[in-house]
């Protein structure tokens, strides 16, 4: 998407451990999606690339100009196929455990449907939680639904839609927009 804006990514694909790399006009950082937020918040990056469930968790108030269009799944709730919560009882009056990377959007999602449960914050692996009794559900991303069906899970619930954003500090806007302006546009095209 960058080279069709006009900007050389290359040494970003080459074979090195380097985590800054110098392409042309813009300075590259390879930066965990998790840390992107953080760094274009401080001002040590000037823009950055990451999904949205990220930035939505972060809550860092960056500007948003672009939906990149790219990385598109989504964020659901899901539960052992072969041991639903009782429609009838419903999950507002069970006490259950939800095990997430997403504690915060966890809790919003909850609070928006009415809900009460225990959010338990996993780094990895969540469909593990089910699995194991440390949880009757989860909340995370999946594109096709495969290792959820994998592991014998079943999605109950949406929880929202997820992609890959372009973000940037706005400070770095204010001072410096005629150059990350014409990234933006150029950006914009390509998408």
């Amino acid at each position: 998407m960058f080279g069709r804006a006009g900007y050389d990514l290359s040494p970003v694909f080459a074979e090195t451990r380097k985590l800054v790399l110098e392409c042309g006009l813009i300075r590259v950082l390879v930066l965990r999606n998790s840390d992107i937020a953080t760094y274009v918040a401080h001002g040590a990056a000037d823009i950055g690339v990451a999904g949205s469930d990220v930035l939505d968790e972060e809550g860092k108030g960056l500007y948003e100009p672009l939906d990149l269009k790219i990385g598109q799944c989504r964020m659901i709730v899901a539960e052992r196929a072969d041991a639903r919560i009782d429609a009838t009882l419903g999950m507002a009056q069970a006490h259950i455990r939800v095990a997430t990377k997403y504690p915060n959007l966890t809790r919003d999602y909850l609070l928006r449907r009415g809900l009460t449960a225990e959010v338990i914050k996993l780094s990895g692996a969540i469909e593990l939680g089910p699995l194991t009794g440390l949880c009757e559900r989860i909340v995370d991303i999946t594109q096709t639904g495969e290792t959820l069906r994998q592991n014998g899970l079943v999605e109950v619930d949406t929880v929202c839609q997820v992609s890959s954003r372009l973000v940037v500090n706005p400070a770095r806007l204010k001072l410096d927009g005629d150059r990350l302006g014409a990234l933006i546009d150029a950006l914009e095209r390509a998408v």
